[in-house]
């Protein structure tokens, strides 16, 4: 670590002493990304020394095994080369000394037997501070916390602090999103539940907050006046994995679209907040998700595409279709991936098209925003050898290569006036020493430390699944009446034929999966030379 890094971490306080509770302690989700995130804090002195984590789950385990368990995942997952965000090797001594704050509870969530237990082990901590994690699978949200609030586990006094982390999906639509929020809310406030995305914990999306509105540069530019569109994807390389039971019934777009890619929606579109604070930021979010026009169930089946994947080749591997995978249904109409246009009907964004995209078993592994501004006018060229004018671009990506880049044009040498598309920007790692992190530290931290900003809100949410639930209905009647409405798509191909006529109906191009630079960047042609197709 550099020295600049460790002083970074060295003015950061620990947060305070707190025993964290994980519900469904066994599943994915804790050992890919929660274990390791807190693992990472601890190695960077982030959480107090005293601080206990503690599984939940069925599975009959004891500390030891819990923590053999856990240690053996992140070993196998730091050797397998063709897996997304692969792990960093352990280092046993760090390890043997963080294992010590993990510890085990074997129950079920809906014995109130549990929260007894769970309630003795707080008793008998340093702390009377809990913090209560939801990584289960969804239908257990609103039982746990009616639990907790049966057994006053949520009740704060002396001081200390109760609060409840939910993962997603929050709800599987508008209606059962509303019922999940009234639910918490019955035994809980507002500021003590803490909505979980881990794309929020990612530094290139808290950047784009930075990049906007800390460089006068960006922000008289930031609207309909000088940019023609948006795109943000989501692009993965891996298949369903060991999450097909989930992923069958989510499918792509519960799975991505409400919570991540609105998220990212919501970081590129919302007005400058009033202070640089939780209720500003999350509030011109939420007005950014509401201002998304409503689509009529018509509207929203021509605006979108849905694929699955199909039997490939992905680098020098061939790869099952979705169909052929374990645990997934033969019948199974659940999409792989989904693209789709939405409007947001503000001042700012009013005429702006955005395009979203995520897919598993794509191309390349790639996360970002493609803004494209309009292009300059023509007519001081006219005269001249260049037919037309390219559009600039900015490209902002989240993952793998965090970074940002611009593409303008620039005058080839020569006599004569030619122009090219060149880039310029910055990677992160190029500029930074960045820790080897999950995107998952920052939030954890935020919440130990009692910070919101990063957290959806009861409203955003809501505003999300009101954005999608036209696209779900128009999805539905297709399938009802037997209409064809999934595409295939072979796998390590960029989606469906449907995805690319979507944006091709409006003159536009997807910029293509895995490079940092717009459709822009072939260069302008002379006058008389073939345009590229």
């Amino acid at each position: 670590m550099s020295h600049s890094m460790q002083a970074q971490y060295e003015q950061t306080p620990a947060a305070d002493n707190t025993t964290m509770f994980v519900f469904g302690a066994g599943g994915d989700l804790v050992k890919r990304l929660l274990i390791p995130s807190l693992y990472n804090l601890d190695r960077d002195q982030l959480i107090d020394p005293n601080m206990r984590i503690v599984g939940v789950d069925l599975a009959e385990h004891d500390d030891a095994g819990f923590r053999a368990h856990l240690k053996q995942f992140i070993v196998d997952k730091a050797a397998d080369h063709h897996s997304e965000g692969r792990g960093s090797a352990l280092d046993e001594s760090r390890w043997r000394e963080f294992e010590q704050r993990l510890h085990y509870l074997q129950g079920d969530f809906t014995d109130e037997s549990i929260y007894r237990r769970i309630e003795d082990t707080i008793a008998a901590s340093d702390s009377g501070n809990a913090i209560f994690y939801c990584a289960t699978a969804s239908r257990f949200f609103g039982e746990i916390a009616r639990q907790l609030g049966q057994a006053g586990l949520l009740t704060e006094q002396d001081g200390n602090y109760r609060r409840v982390i939910v993962e997603k999906p929050f709800g599987h639509d508008l209606e059962s999103a509303r019922a999940l929020n009234a639910e918490l809310l019955k035994v809980m406030r507002e500021d003590q539940i803490y909505r979980i995305d881990h794309f929020l914990g990612k530094e290139t999306v808290q950047n784009i907050l930075v990049a906007r509105f800390a460089n006068v540069l960006f922000e008289p530019f930031w609207n309909n006046h000088y940019i023609d569109h948006i795109q943000i994807t989501a692009a993965e390389t891996v298949g369903v994995e060991e999450r097909a039971a989930f992923y069958d019934k989510a499918g792509a777009m519960r799975d991505m679209v409400p919570n991540h890619l609105f998220q990212l929606l919501a970081m590129v579109a919302i007005e400058p907040p009033a202070a640089f604070g939780a209720d500003a930021l999350r509030s011109e979010k939420s007005k950014v998700l509401g201002a998304i026009r409503p689509w009529t169930t018509e509207e929203a089946a021509h605006n979108s595409a849905r694929g699955r994947y199909e039997a490939g080749t992905l680098g020098d591997r061939q790869v099952p279709g979705y169909l052929e995978e374990k645990d997934v249904d033969a019948d199974s109409q659940t999409e792989t991936f989904v693209a789709m246009k939405v409007m947001v009907d503000n001042w700012r964004w009013i005429g702006v098209p955005f395009y979203l995209r995520t897919g598993k078993r794509m191309s390349a592994r790639d996360t970002e925003i493609a803004i494209c501004f309009k292009p300059a006018p023509y007519a001081q060229f006219r005269n001249t050898d260049v037919e037309r004018m390219a559009s600039n671009w900015l490209i902002i990506q989240i993952q793998p290569n965090e970074g940002m880049w611009f593409d303008f044009q620039a005058k080839r040498p020569g006599p004569e006036l030619e122009m090219d598309t060149v880039k310029m920007g910055f990677g992160y790692k190029d500029f930074f020493d960045l820790p080897a992190v999950t995107g998952y530290e920052t939030l954890i931290y935020d919440c130990l430390t009692g910070d919101q900003m990063l957290f959806q809100r009861a409203d955003t949410i809501e505003n999300g699944w009101r954005a999608v639930q036209p696209f779900l209905e128009a999805w539905s009647r297709e399938s009802g009446s037997g209409e064809p409405g999934i595409e295939g798509y072979a796998a390590g191909t960029d989606g469906p034929s449907g995805a690319h006529e979507l944006i091709q109906r409006d003159g536009r191009l997807w910029h293509k999966v895995g490079e940092p630079t717009g459709p822009g960047v072939a260069p302008v042609p002379k006058r008389g030379e073939k345009s590229p197709s």
